[in-house]
């Protein structure tokens, strides 16, 4: 990968190159494989290669992903790579007009439903994970009294807790440390509500 931060998404072309449902389970499915060419990630998405190489392409002319080095000889396959370590959207770089705010609203929407289909996922498939993946998966609720700024610190703590624990499997893994470790997904909402 080229970049080591998120990406920042705040063009609407680029958010709406994301905001499509396959292109989204790509990007997704890059994320974890960090290299794969369009037929290895047509495998995951049960769809044409052909289909999946067209939005691969759409994907990199925004810069989402790029050509990666090749890893195997055979070189008709082209390889791709996520651009940065992940993307960021902030509704306040959409809030200047209505079409913006509308897509922000949408692509998000589509995010949050995609995440809770993968929660599902895993709740069917749970059995199969045995009993130590269990007892560490967790699903907390927490209802909180909290200013704006509080709200703000929190998460920023949190996005950097994640982040350290991130980096710390990333290096073990470089070193060899592959037993036992696995793709570990960690949603974190927090917002406002009123009762």
């Amino acid at each position: 990968m080229s970049g080591t931060e998120n990406q920042p998404i705040t063009d609407l072309g680029t958010l709406k190159a994301l905001a499509h449902p396959l292109r989204m389970h790509l990007y997704r499915g890059l994320c974890v494989a960090r290299t794969a060419t369009a037929s290895q990630l047509a495998e995951q998405v049960d769809e044409a290669v052909s289909l999946v190489s067209y939005h691969l392409r759409k994907l990199a002319e925004h810069g989402l992903i790029e050509a990666a080095e090749p890893q195997s000889g055979d070189a008709r396959e082209r390889w791709w790579q996520p651009a940065s370590q992940g993307v960021s959207i902030r509704d306040k770089d959409f809030r200047d007009a209505p079409e913006r705010a509308a897509a922000h609203l949408a692509a998000t929407r589509l995010f949050h439903q995609q995440r809770s289909d993968m929660y599902r996922r895993h709740l069917d498939e749970r059995l199969t994970w045995g009993p130590e993946w269990n007892s560490a998966t967790s699903d907390n609720e927490s209802l909180l009294r909290l200013t704006a700024a509080e709200l703000t610190e929190l998460s920023a703590e949190l996005l950097a807790l994640a982040k350290k624990y991130d980096e710390r499997g990333r290096a073990a893994e470089a070193a060899g440390e592959t037993e036992g470790r696995e793709n570990v997904a960690l949603h974190a909402r927090a917002f406002p509500f009123r009762t």
